[in-house]
């Protein structure tokens, strides 16, 4: 019984990281109107692929230049998110997802904490938990899209660039 939660488990893990990959290739495709599209494209590009390496190969995460792209993406999201979540902060902006900045925040945070919790899954199997938060984490950010997407009146205060790609 043990190995057969365990295989199912993995299959959800996999699912996930396929799943996040989709997500961070759609945020990506979406920057393309972006003023610094370059910069976001990569942001989100990077994880996109090593989610895709995950979620094909999930032995992958051990691998030296898988390991390095990752902790370097993590590095640098945590300080662009560390400026970023100042900024907010000394601003005191409470609506996180009608700025600009709120939204690069919340996609860089998700990117970092997202590739955290691909770390070294592939040692071993993936248990309960890593599989429990890989769930949530992945539903959230296709929810709150859709759910900006239906309700455009949320959108109407966004720069014209943020409106127009889907």
């Amino acid at each position: 019984m043990g190995e057969v939660c365990k295989s199912w488990l993995s299959v959800i893990w996999r699912v996930c990281n396929l799943l996040m990959s989709l997500f961070f290739a759609l945020a990506t495709y979406v920057q393309i109107n972006d003023p610094d599209a370059g910069v976001w494209m990569v942001g989100y590009g990077v994880p996109a692929v090593l989610c895709a390496c995950v979620g094909f190969t999930p032995h992958v995460t051990e691998t030296l230049p898988c390991r390095r792209v990752a902790d370097l993406h993590v590095l640098i999201s945590s300080a662009v998110v560390a400026m970023l979540g100042w900024r907010l902060f000394r601003e005191r902006i409470t609506e996180i997802l009608q700025q600009e900045e709120g939204r690069e925040f919340s996609g860089l945070m998700l990117t970092a904490v997202w590739l955290l919790l691909c770390r070294h899954s592939g040692r071993a199997p993936v248990g309960m938990l890593r599989v429990s938060t890989a769930v949530s984490i992945t539903v959230f950010p296709f929810v709150a899209w859709l759910y900006y997407y239906i309700h455009k009146e949320l959108r109407s205060n966004w720069p014209s660039h943020c409106q127009t790609a889907i």
